[in-house]
């Protein structure tokens, strides 16, 4: 029995490692591609600023492509971690201005991400327009139809625009603060968290009904998002580490 217990902690040490060697390839990656964009990042770039051969980078990915697809993966899941804490702190966090804000919050300290949603083709060059960049990160991984269905039937949003209308409205709310910053002039420029408060702002007063919802209404809104986002974290997570050990 003994042998096979050391095989097995052996392959753990490998697949440890494995999985370190990844991450600080996808961190060489993330710096590279902030600094240079990403047509002017190639695989032996990377290889150099993360201290390992060119091969040793094809034993992940076989492409550039999917080594970005991964670094997109795990910037996602990074940002569901630090969402999912501000929600669960915030007695409030789960309602539709206060679940806005906090992700508008998250999303400002990825450079990437927010490149991804806007499509920003100084950034991600040609990757912009790829599929990746087209689903919103909060639909893809929280359920958000599902809770928002939820807010509309306990009458916390407004119910007279369809749930197509209302996910419109909230992508244009969103993405509308971030295109129209590069125009605004010095005085007029908010800060991260100046924006945050307006975009939540901003969507209780067109989308939200106006009724307060009670401390156990908060609390049961808190508890459905919260689940649906374990879902999806899950999953994700559960693909991410997938990817990284096969």
């Amino acid at each position: 029995m003994a042998p096979k217990k050391q095989e097995s902690n052996s392959q753990q040490r490998e697949a440890s490692g494995r999985r370190e060697r990844a991450h600080r390839i996808l961190d060489a990656a993330a710096a590279l591609i902030l600094r240079w964009g990403y047509d002017k990042t190639n695989v032996e770039d990377i290889a150099r600023q993360a201290g390992v051969g060119k091969g040793t980078i094809y034993l992940h990915w076989k492409t550039r492509e999917e080594l970005f697809r991964a670094l997109i993966k795990r910037e996602q899941l990074a940002m569901a971690a630090d969402f999912k804490q501000r929600i669960s702190e915030d007695p409030a966090g789960a309602t539709l201005h206060t679940m806005y804000k906090h992700y508008v919050s998250v999303l400002m300290k990825r450079p990437l991400l927010k490149a991804l949603i806007l499509r920003d083709t100084d950034v991600l060059g040609k990757f912009a327009h790829s599929e990746h960049s087209s689903a919103a990160f909060i639909e893809r991984v929280a359920g958000f139809k599902i809770y928002l269905e939820f807010l509309r039937e306990h009458g916390l949003v407004r119910t007279d625009l369809s749930m197509r209308e209302q996910v419109y409205m909230l992508s244009a709310i969103v993405m509308g603060s971030y295109l129209i910053a590069p125009w605004m002039p010095d005085e007029l420029t908010l800060t991260d968290e100046e924006l945050a408060d307006l975009v939540a702002d901003t969507v209780q007063r067109s989308l939200e009904s106006g009724r307060s919802a009670s401390a156990d209404e908060l609390q049961v809104i808190s508890h459905t998002f919260l689940e649906q986002l374990n879902r999806g974290i899950a999953l994700y997570e559960a693909q991410f580490q997938h990817d990284l050990d096969s």
